[in-house]
């Protein structure tokens, strides 16, 4: 058992596929998560919330879940892209309207590359998160505390999770943002 590791995944989808609505996408990526030969052991509701960054596209329909995978986190990586084109993501235009994203948010608490590394893109402001990409995988994702998307359905399954290098927990994170971020948020 102990290479089986345990992840959690942001789920988010704005654009329909064909004639499938966004909720419909998230849905079918659960059975793809399956499929692929991860173990789901939460799922979160499924929400409704604003387009992040605003006007970039609709709203969004987002979920989090706690995955058992055997798969170390590049690995994981590439089968969630490989999940994202299966499902008609195209990676066009950074923070665009999406079919299906699935990002790693944790793995087993650690933190990859290193802490420092993280951290930087933790703190880069939002003007240049916007023009930039990190060109290797993160752990913890970097904007896990300012991103009320991920943290209500995060919370749903895991408000007790703490960040590895905060050390707050997703409850905390989520009870300090601005009511103004949680307003139109709402289960569906």
């Amino acid at each position: 058992m102990d290479n089986i590791h345990t992840a959690y995944i942001a789920l988010g989808a704005n654009l329909s596929l064909g004639d499938q609505l966004p909720a419909q996408t998230l849905h079918d990526a659960l059975g793809a998560l399956v499929h692929a030969g991860l173990n789901l052991r939460s799922v979160s509701r499924f929400y409704q919330t604003p387009c992040f960054p605003v006007g970039a596209g609709p709203d969004y329909i987002n979920a989090v879940v706690r995955i058992e995978t055997p798969l170390a986190p590049r690995d994981l990586l590439d089968q969630l892209h490989a999940i994202e084109a299966d499902m008609g993501r195209a990676r066009d235009t950074r923070w665009g309207a999406r079919t299906l994203d699935l990002d790693i948010l944790d793995y087993d608490g650690i933190i990859a590359p290193d802490a420092a590394m993280v951290e930087d893109w933790m703190n880069l402001p939002l003007r240049d998160q916007m023009g930039r990409t990190p060109d290797q995988l993160l752990l913890p994702h970097p904007r896990i505390a300012d991103r009320s998307f991920v943290l209500v359905p995060w919370a749903d399954i895991a408000p007790d999770w703490a960040h590895p290098i905060t050390g707050q927990t997703v409850a905390q994170m989520l009870a300090a943002l601005p009511a103004g971020d949680l307003a139109d948020i709402a289960p569906i």
